[in-house]
């Protein structure tokens, strides 16, 4: 079972500013292709996790404008529907998720962005303005701690039956979870 997040678990506070993987032009990681990036540190430990190695804070490499710089250069291909965040938690990595989110939204405005987080709608809300900031800036989150208990693998884009994929834009707007609306499951 996963733990549950508390007021300690802020990125300012435990991100390291380090990204676990970088895939460009994926299939698998939302609608379309998509450009995903998989940052360091996860605090939620949910037991059956497929990756494992990103609960470390320094797993891979740090940070930079040379990664920045090839994300928004393959983001700019006209094949790619948009930015995938996962991780680790980018919800503990804010620092690293909105500085590419935000340059993308600026240089590349028709693109989306989709993100998993072991974080509820609901506690994002609620959480830190710098996890505020971030749900702004997402499109098709993917919520809640993976629980093995609940595993089934027809569900698309998630892995557990509490998982939901949700439509940030109107969820925001209604102040409730809204489902989105191009979730087709198998």
């Amino acid at each position: 079972m996963h733990r549950s997040p508390t007021e300690d678990w802020r990125a300012e506070r435990v991100s390291q500013g380090f990204v676990a993987d970088y895939k460009p032009f994926s299939f698998v990681d939302g609608e379309g292709v998509r450009c995903s990036v998989y940052v360091s540190g996860c605090l939620f430990a949910c037991d059956g996790c497929f990756n494992k190695d990103a609960w470390s804070f320094r797993c891979g490499e740090e940070y930079g404008a040379d990664l920045e710089d090839r994300i928004l250069a393959d983001l700019a291909h006209p094949s790619v529907q948009g930015i995938s965040l996962l991780g680790g938690e980018p919800f503990l990595n804010t620092q690293v998720c909105l500085a590419v989110v935000r340059r993308m939204r600026r240089e590349l405005p028709s693109k989306d962005v989709w993100c998993w987080s072991g974080y509820t709608f609901e506690e994002l809300v609620t959480g830190t303005q710098d996890k505020r900031d971030l749900l702004a800036q997402v499109d098709v989150l993917v919520d809640g701690p993976f629980d093995l208990a609940r595993r089934d693998l027809r569900l698309a884009f998630r892995g557990s039956t509490n998982q939901r994929v949700l439509d940030v834009p109107l969820s925001l707007a209604r102040g409730v979870p809204v489902a989105w609306a191009g979730l087709r499951d198998g």
